[in-house]
């Protein structure tokens, strides 16, 4: 732990006004902010009850709960101070207002308080990424997926990878060192061989998911695409249970991509909101229309809206190739047919008016999304970065492995040193500067 840096301070809790706001400060000047506002530091760990006042003697600013956690045994690895205090906005403003006429405080950036943890040992970066998620997940399968890496799933195993390689290695350079010994370098060699083997089974293993960790993490896609006036935006509406797509009887009213999250049996769904597809010499539309089939074309799966009171196949042909499509016949009440008609998994007929079909498309999607995600949040890749990095893992070890019992020991050690720090860098050891920010950007301030 330093003692050379600020102290930072930050509103940790909702935005107000809400019942109770927590406000935490966190360096070596942390007891002196206690001591200033509450005139007194409780016991570590045990909540008291103080009057706060933005000076000895000053206005009264709130009565409030204190905290106090000595570090090194405090989330962030510093002396940590916690001020709950009513939520009002005056309130807050001025908590937070005498903090900043304290020497030595200043209010905190995005993601500093858990930077603070994973530079003192409390968090590696993979437990930084998982606390990241948990922030932002919007389902349960998403809260545990992100508690299982915040909670070190990931971290453990990248480091008991990373010691067992640290053995193997070993047992390498001995055989460098003991080439003169006979046959002590087969001996050595051999059995660092066959954990290299195991090793990089596994990590190849845990890669071999999918992509569901990252695919979890970030929603299953579904582009609702077809020709204009088939009723996507006004199925995207009912869908999300709002009006958030603009209806209208006139072709080419929606000109860009429109995102909405569900959550559907506790699996996330992202909806992609798309232009009609058609040709048109409008140039917004143009551009519209080539949104539309960029998304259509990465989406996890299209679903195709046609108007059921046109000509049969009628925009067909304009559907996407190489992406899972379901066939929607939209408007069926205008043809006087219920859902029953052709209804299949992947073929559907509604009526965004009416709601007629509604809940067989949900329930297939909720199924689909099942089926595509189930047991994801026990994946422990959840990010591409660590899918970069252990396939690095696996490369170097498969570079050792090609040199073989008889092969130069002195590639074999750098191959596995190669891959050891790959191990690293997954876990914030080593090397990690480059991808720091990357990481605590998206933070929000307090956290």
């Amino acid at each position: 732990m330093t003692h050379d840096r600020d102290t930072i301070f930050a509103l940790s809790s909702g935005r107000p006004p809400v019942a109770i706001a927590v406000i935490r400060v966190s360096g070596p000047a942390a007891r002196t902010a206690l001591e200033a506002l509450a005139g007194r530091v409780p016991e570590p760990r045990r909540a008291g009850f103080a009057r706060l006042r933005d000076r000895p003697g000053g206005d009264l600013l709130d009565q409030a709960v204190i905290l106090w956690f000595p570090g090194p045994d405090s989330e962030t690895g510093e002396d940590v101070a916690e001020l709950q205090v009513h939520g009002g906005r005056a309130v807050i403003a001025a908590v937070l207002a005498a903090l900043g006429r304290i020497e030595g405080l200043r209010p905190a950036e995005p993601g500093e308080f858990t930077r603070r943890a994973f530079e003192n040992g409390r968090l590696d970066l993979t437990g930084v990424e998982g606390l990241a998620d948990l922030i932002y997940a919007e389902t349960e399968a998403q809260r545990r997926q992100a508690y299982r890496q915040l909670a070190g799933t990931l971290g453990r195993r990248a480091e008991a990878w990373r010691t067992q390689l640290i053995e193997a290695q070993a047992h390498v350079e001995a055989s460098i060192d003991f080439s003169d010994e006979g046959d002590v370098p087969d001996k050595l060699l051999g059995p660092a061989l066959t954990t290299v083997r195991k090793l990089r089974d596994e990590v190849a293993m845990a890669l071999a998911d999918e992509n569901r960790g990252e695919r979890l993490r970030e929603g299953l896609v579904v582009a609702i695409a077809g020709p204009p006036n088939a009723g996507k935006s006004s199925l995207l509406n009912r869908l999300a249970r709002r009006d958030v797509a603009i209806v209208t009887p006139h072709a080419g009213t929606t000109r860009d991509v429109i995102e909405v999250h569900l959550d559907l049996g506790g699996y996330p769904v992202t909806l992609l909101d798309t232009a009609g597809i058609r040709e048109t010499e409008d140039p917004v539309e143009v551009e519209g229309v080539r949104r539309a089939r960029a998304g259509a074309e990465a989406a996890d799966l299209v679903l195709w809206i046609t108007d059921a009171t046109a000509v049969v196949g009628e925009g067909a042909s304009a559907a996407p190739a190489g992406t899972q499509i379901w066939q929607i016949r939209n408007k069926i009440d205008l043809v006087g047919s219920g859902p029953s008609t052709g209804q299949s998994e992947r073929t559907l007929a509604i009526s965004a008016l009416t709601d007629a079909g509604l809940p067989e498309l949900i329930a297939a999607l909720t199924r689909h999304a099942e089926a595509a995600l189930a047991g994801a949040e026990a994946s422990l890749v959840t990010r591409e970065r660590h899918r970069v990095a252990l396939r690095k893992v696996v490369e170097a070890l498969d570079r050792a492995l090609t040199e073989g019992p008889g092969g130069r020991e002195d590639i074999v050690a750098e191959e596995l040193r190669l891959a050891g720090r790959e191990l690293g860098r997954l876990t914030g050891r080593v090397d990690v500067e480059d991808v720091l920010d990357v990481i605590f950007r998206d933070f929000c301030i307090g956290k």
